[in-house]
């Protein structure tokens, strides 16, 4: 009788957090072999074919030879592309993991800040009006001009953000929420007017760069903006501890030692300097932030110590992913990233959304 009735039992918390975490770790390790595997294939997807990649990372490694062709092709071309999606789908999905955290609704996007809205206008600015700057300045920027301007509008409309937020030295999240939705829409319009000024092949680039692209990845633009996404994913687990604190609303988090409102400015800066600088070097990718935490929580569940590495890697498999089939859909054209991941995320989206009405409806 002890023995079912031992059978029958609930299990234990302990237990449980014991299972979530081998489950997190062994996905962990499934994650990381399917990234190497995703990461090989994209270096040797593309339009040239009979590209010996093996051959050009070991020359470049100073074993054996390989053609100027496969060195360039691989080296030049292939290899900043991949490591641009793999570092921006690893961002976006770290972003939306701390930004459903911070507002702990599993709707919640990077775009919330106002990030997006303001890298995409500052872009849009520097592609029509940048030729009307003084000739000093486009010869000291050069082609780094779009990417620096995306940045500094993305970080100018989050600071605008949080200072309409932020009151009495507390930031309200309902009203970071509804101000985002304002200013996206107004942002929105002002790009929306200068696209209008805009010339045939300025409209051309806007378009492409708008659905978000690693096509244009080159070294120069990683080293512009890699440092500042590698430093946000190296600083993102160190918000886990106060982001699972927050889940249990913010007077528990602040009677168990959280000081909620540095946290909040951290997430919300941190994520404004990530998105910022992916939408600086690939425009705007949607859905990679709302889809992959969400999808991780249903597996392995809501700890963010767990989570937030995880969806760094499986950000970064989906961007990749999505950035093969764009280069095969039209091939030899290549479609924009963000029609894929819209087409692959809007309908789970969709279903996240009809899952989650009861509570939305409340």
């Amino acid at each position: 009788m002890a023995f079912v009735t031992s059978r029958l039992a609930p299990r234990r918390p302990a237990a449980l957090a014991g299972d979530r975490q081998m489950r997190a770790l062994a996905l962990r390790m499934a994650l990381v072999l399917a990234l190497i595997v995703v990461m090989l294939f994209s270096l040797g997807w593309g339009a040239a074919s009979g590209i010996d990649v093996p051959g050009a990372l070991a020359a470049k490694a100073g074993i054996g030879t390989a053609s100027l062709r496969d060195m360039a092709i691989v080296w030049d071309i292939r290899m900043p592309r991949m490591v641009t999606g793999a570092l921006v789908g690893a961002a976006l999905a770290v972003s939306g993991t701390v930004m459903q955290g911070l507002f702990r609704n599993p709707l919640a996007d990077p775009g919330l800040v106002g990030v997006s809205a303001g890298a995409g206008f500052g872009a849009v600015a520097a592609i029509v009006l940048g030729g009307f700057l003084p000739v000093a300045v486009q010869a000291a920027t050069g082609a780094a001009l779009i990417p620096l301007a995306a940045f500094l509008g993305g970080w100018a409309s989050t600071l605008v953000l949080y200072k309409i937020a932020t009151r009495g030295g507390h930031t309200s999240v309902a009203t970071m929420l509804l101000a985002g939705i304002a200013l996206g829409a107004l942002t929105g319009a002002v790009t929306g007017f200068i696209v209008y000024r805009a010339s045939d092949d300025q409209l051309r680039d806007l378009t492409f760069w708008g659905m978000g692209s690693v096509a244009g990845a080159t070294w120069a633009k990683l080293l512009a903006a890699g440092p500042i996404i590698v430093l946000t994913l190296i600083s993102a687990p160190f918000l886990a501890r106060a982001l699972d604190a927050l889940a249990l609303g913010e007077p528990v988090a602040n009677h168990l030692g959280v000081d909620v409102q540095r946290m909040k400015r951290l997430a919300i800066l941190s994520v404004a300097a990530s998105v910022g600088a992916c939408v600086a070097i690939t425009g705007g990718i949607g859905f990679v932030g709302i889809v992959v935490p969400h999808l991780l929580r249903l597996v392995q569940g809501p700890v963010h110590r767990l989570l937030l590495p995880n969806a760094a890697i499986l950000g970064a498999i989906v961007v990749l992913l999505a950035d093969m089939i764009s280069r095969t859909v039209v091939a030899p054209a290549e479609l924009p990233i963000g029609i894929v991941t819209a087409v692959l995320g809007g309908p789970f989206f969709l279903w996240i959304l009809l899952k989650n009405r009861a509570i939305l409806e409340m």
